[in-house]
């Protein structure tokens, strides 16, 4: 499908939202039917049964052996985002997350001058020596158990024409030994026509005494798309109204985001993607937690690239650290998304 027909569908689907009751969106079968997971593999096979607008999921399986590695969300049959938990990566993340307007992706699967970032992603450096973001996988791995589309009490899996729900448990391993399990749940809400949040919980557990040295490699954050990084022309802007790294590097703010025009598009399209940070802390080191940030398109809510010479940060065994955030993608501006009042909704959950 070409780009004009994408946007003229995008806009008639998300319209057509407001009046739609809360169907099974991945199929055309009775509403009050559970779904199975049979449904989801077909309706991405050779004679899919395809939704008229709104959310359909589709989970990938890896060599036929009904492990799932990736689950794809799409919103009127175009693919919004995509979860990634090969076994042969370095850490899940997420890749694409398409721009409401545009079509085209706002992050970046891997770029220079740091190839290794991934989009949308949760992984951290210097951990018990071990590194959980870059380097190869014998230094550290963040592991999946095979994610999967939430269900809720009854068994029915999350998914409406306005949402999906992911969920997946992972293990850091080092040397065949896990640190660390987290479990992550991932909802993707549409808002309107020109902005959708993917809302992240992260419960991490510690299975050893844990030991964070100082790092700039973590922990959730976004690699955005060349265009719209302050190098590419775009503009990096904070809750606080800092613009560019200088004036955001360790600095406490309620959100950050990336956004400009579009390239190499016939029409004029502003768009941008956004990461929210809560008031309240997963840590006492994370209050007011200072932000990492790049002009190239990285930006990540740490404290461990600010600890003072010897700082680390000790976590023992069965302690427990549990982190909240959305990113927001977005068409206009940071004041057109209304970013703040979407901060103040987020930081009530």
């Amino acid at each position: 499908m070409n780009r004009r027909n994408f946007l003229r569908n995008s806009i008639a689907g998300t319209a057509a939202l407001a009046g739609t009751a809360l169907l099974n969106p991945a199929c055309s079968q009775e509403a009050d039917k559970p779904l199975t997971m049979k449904d989801l593999i077909d309706n991405g096979g050779q004679n899919p049964r395809l939704p008229e607008e709104g959310i359909s999921c589709y989970p990938d399986i890896g060599n036929g052996n009904h492990q799932l590695y990736q689950l794809w969300i799409r919103k009127n049959n175009n693919v919004l985002t995509s979860y990634r938990a090969h076994p042969s990566q370095k850490y899940p993340f997420f890749y694409p997350l398409l721009g409401p307007a545009s079509g085209i992706s706002l992050t970046s699967e891997s770029g220079k001058p740091w190839p290794h970032h991934r989009s949308v992603f949760f992984g951290l450096d210097r951990v018990n020596g071990g590194n959980y973001w870059q380097d190869t996988l014998a230094k550290g791995q963040i592991i999946s158990e095979g994610p999967s589309f939430a269900k809720d009490d009854n068994g029915q899996f999350l998914i409406t024409p306005t949402s999906a729900v992911i969920a997946d448990k992972c293990f850091w391993k080092r040397d065949g030994e896990a640190i660390i399990e987290d479990n992550r749940r991932f909802t993707l809400r549409l808002i309107d026509n020109n902005r959708y949040v993917l809302e992240a919980e992260i419960n991490v557990k510690m299975l050893t005494d844990v030991t964070v040295e100082k790092t700039n490699h973590g922990l959730f954050g976004i690699r955005c798309a060349p265009d719209i990084a302050p190098t590419g022309g775009g503009i990096l802007l904070s809750s606080e109204g800092d613009q560019g790294q200088e004036a955001t590097l360790g600095k406490p703010a309620r959100w950050l985001a990336f956004y400009g025009r579009r390239v190499n598009l016939k029409e004029e399209i502003v768009e941008g993607a956004a990461v929210f940070c809560p008031s309240k802390a997963p840590h006492p080191k994370f209050e007011n937690c200072p932000w990492f940030t790049r002009d190239y398109g990285n930006i990540s809510p740490t404290p461990c690239n600010f600890f003072q010479t010897g700082e680390k940060l000790e976590l023992p065994k069965d302690s427990e650290l549990k982190f909240r955030h959305w990113v927001v993608a977005f068409a206009g501006t940071p004041k057109d998304a209304g970013l703040d009042g979407l901060w103040e909704e987020f930081d009530k959950g």
